[in-house]
């Protein structure tokens, strides 16, 4: 044997590096092993995760609901959980938990998530818990908002983040940010939920560690969108193969259209794809709110306006009874568009009709169309959509000739009307088309009221008697929305022409203020008061009103009486409308002459004054009300000339009228 090999410290290096060579191979072969196990079950279960929802209207708990279908049709087991029945001391056991947050009033949480959150400012700012409380928690965040509200759009999402990260949770995905003034909430939130699939797939995949810079458990570590240049394609990749891994799209589960895939060279800001930019303005009416509303059967004019067919229109065109403003003012109801040239609005009424797809905003800062082009068009609208009729059972001849020639326009559709710069030239070229004009405010831009040139009917919306109660109904924008609100009322005191306020009686949140309301009568002294009952509109995640808040009405009937007697004799209740469950008080001085009511108009007297162009008032365009509009009269204020058409309901109801 070689001296070099016979030698202790030779045989010792000789003995090691075989060793080491046998371990290594030890470690290749259960490695190699370990990647066929896996291979032959790619998605082990992984643990049981939480979905909490924070919400205060039904928004967030809609979302995470479609969420959790999603994952438990992709093999992913997670609890569904309102966090107000959670421990919070419990949340450091977690292995995933997603949360669905919406920012409510001035950046708050929802009610819902009080104590939770509350449990988390305490933690956050006691020493004693530490840092890393929540270190094998891994988290996801996606917060519903308005953009309207400026800094505070998505605040709860965003502190829910900055705390648990703070605590040692590992957030895996970005904050996700839906807009629900953008009318694409659905589909920015799918996007959000496929990318979570993504990263719970990648977990299962490596053994509970993250991977692909999503973060490896170890570090608190937050990923955005576009941080890595591989992100994006390893998103198409995941969206290309949807079909072939078997993930459902969310889309899918919501009933919703096809979702709309970002082009190259989009970018998605805060739930907006390239902030809706044409031409260095801002569109108002977005593609994709413009496929909303066109689907609710709109017709949108330019850029910011709309005009659609109203069900008396219609029916009125059949002959089977108009409006309640027929029964009130004695409008033809089959020659009225409805129409407005401002979709946005500054308020979020709980009883919103269009369920919140039209945008909102404090002020005017979109592109604006030209007034003569939106009255042209919207007639040019309106009459095509009249032609549609003809051959409808029951239309007639006459009656389709006179409904291509419109001659009033109810500006109410949806939005704020008054919002469009150029209301007062939009006014005047209706007017020189002889085409009265009834325009609806939510009462929050007073400014706006006194500059408005005289119309034939102008309207207050005044849907609470107290600052509390209309905070909760309106769900304004404006932190001085009441101040506002009461300066409108003043603004409409100043008017020569017809005023009225407009009140929506919602059972459990406004038909109990009767001496409330009475109050307001004094600062806007209204020619007329119009009381309604609110209209069911089905279910909406926006709102939580169900059939139970809707008044019957006699319900009606009974608060207008009981207003009319708190005014001394100032005001009578002359009209009403039993169809449309509502009701019409009037100012006894000017409209009710020797016992006969006026509250009807002279058309084409109230047109001969404003070409005069000289002052004139209220009292100068009115007209007598036949006796079935009357108050009282067996005819419920149906136009005995109309044949009263009732359909057949199959459906059950359990509300029940004055306890029978």
């Amino acid at each position: 044997m070689s001296p070099s090999l016979s030698s202790y410290p030779t045989r010792l290096a000789i003995l090691t590096l075989l060793s080491a060579t046998t371990v290594y191979f030890f470690y290749k072969s259960r490695r190699h092993l370990f990647k066929r196990l896996t291979s032959l079950n790619p998605n082990p279960k992984t643990p049981k995760g939480k979905i909490f929802f924070i919400s205060q209207t039904g928004t967030s708990k809609t979302l995470a609901k479609n969420l959790h279908s999603l994952l438990n049709l992709n093999g992913f087991d997670f609890d569904l959980v309102d966090p107000k029945d959670y421990e919070p001391e419990d949340l450091h056991k977690e292995s995933f938990v997603l949360i669905i947050a919406s920012t409510w009033e001035n950046g708050k949480p929802p009610s819902n998530a009080g104590f939770f959150i509350d449990w988390l400012n305490e933690s956050v700012d006691d020493f004693r818990v530490g840092s890393l409380l929540l270190s094998k928690c891994k988290f996801a965040i996606f917060g519903v908002g308005s953009g309207s509200y400026g800094e505070t759009f998505n605040a709860v999402a965003r502190d829910f983040s900055k705390k648990l990260r703070k605590l040692g949770g590992v957030e895996v995905l970005a904050v996700g940010e839906g807009d629900v003034d953008e009318g694409n909430l659905d589909e920015v939130f799918g996007e959000w939920s496929k990318r979570v699939i993504g990263v719970l797939s990648n977990l299962g995949e490596n053994g509970g560690y993250m991977v692909n810079g999503v973060g490896d458990g170890s570090e608190d570590e937050v990923v955005s969108e576009g941080d890595d240049d591989d992100d994006e394609e390893d998103d198409d990749e995941f969206e290309e193969n949807d079909e072939e891994s078997g993930i459902v799209d969310l889309e899918d589960i919501a009933g919703k259209g096809p979702s709309r895939k970002k082009g190259v060279g989009d970018k998605l800001v805060n739930g907006k794809l390239n902030g809706d930019i044409v031409n260095g303005e801002k569109e108002m009416v977005t593609p994709v709110i413009r496929a909303s509303l066109v689907k609710q059967g709109y017709k949108i004019i330019g850029s910011h306006s709309g005009v659609k067919l109203c069900r008396w229109t219609k029916s009125q065109l059949r002959g089977r009874g108009g409006c309640y403003k027929h029964s009130f003012y004695g409008i033809e109801s089959h020659r009225c568009m409805e129409a407005t040239p401002s979709l946005a609005c500054a308020n979020k009424c709980v009883f919103c009709w269009r369920h919140h797809t039209n945008p909102v905003g404090k002020s005017w800062t979109w592109k604006m169309d030209d007034p003569l082009e939106i009255v042209d068009t919207a007639i040019d609208l309106h009459t095509k959509m009249i032609k549609q009729m003809k051959g409808v059972p029951g239309v007639k001849a006459e009656r389709l000739s006179e409904g291509l020639s419109p001659r009033h326009c109810a500006l109410s559709l949806v939005g704020e009307p008054i919002m469009y710069p150029e209301i007062n030239s939009l006014v005047d070229e209706l007017h020189k088309r002889r085409i009265s004009t009834f325009l609806v405010t939510n009462a929050q831009f007073p400014d706006k009221i006194k500059l408005l040139k005289p119309i034939t009917q102008l309207y207050v919306s005044v849907d609470a008697g107290t600052k509390d109660s209309l905070k909760a109904i309106d769900r304004p924008l404006f932190g001085d929305f009441w101040e506002r609100f009461l300066d409108s009322l003043k603004a409409l005191k100043e008017k020569e022409q017809r005023t009225v306020y407009r009140l929506t009686l919602v059972k459990g949140w406004n038909a109990e203020e009767v001496d409330a309301y009475f109050n307001l009568f004094s600062i806007g002294k209204p020619d007329f008061i119009e009381i309604k009952g609110v209209t069911y509109c089905g279910s909406s995640a926006t709102s939580k009103l169900t059939m139970e808040n809707v008044p019957w009405h006699s319900d009606v009937k009974e608060f207008s009486e009981a207003l009319a007697k708190k005014s001394n004799g100032g005001y009578e209740v002359a009209c009403e409308h039993v169809h449309s469950c509502c009701v019409l008080l009037a100012k006894v001085d000017k409209f009710k002459i020797d016992g006969q009511w006026y509250t009807w108009i002279d058309y084409e007297k109230f047109h001969d004054l404003v070409a005069s162009g000289k002052p004139f008032t209220s009292k100068d365009y009115m007209a007598p009300t036949p006796s079935w509009a009357v108050y009282g009269a067996e005819e419920g204020g149906f136009d005995p000339e109309q044949l009263r058409y009732k359909k057949e309901r199959r459906h059950k109801s359990s509300r029940k009228e004055n306890g029978s």
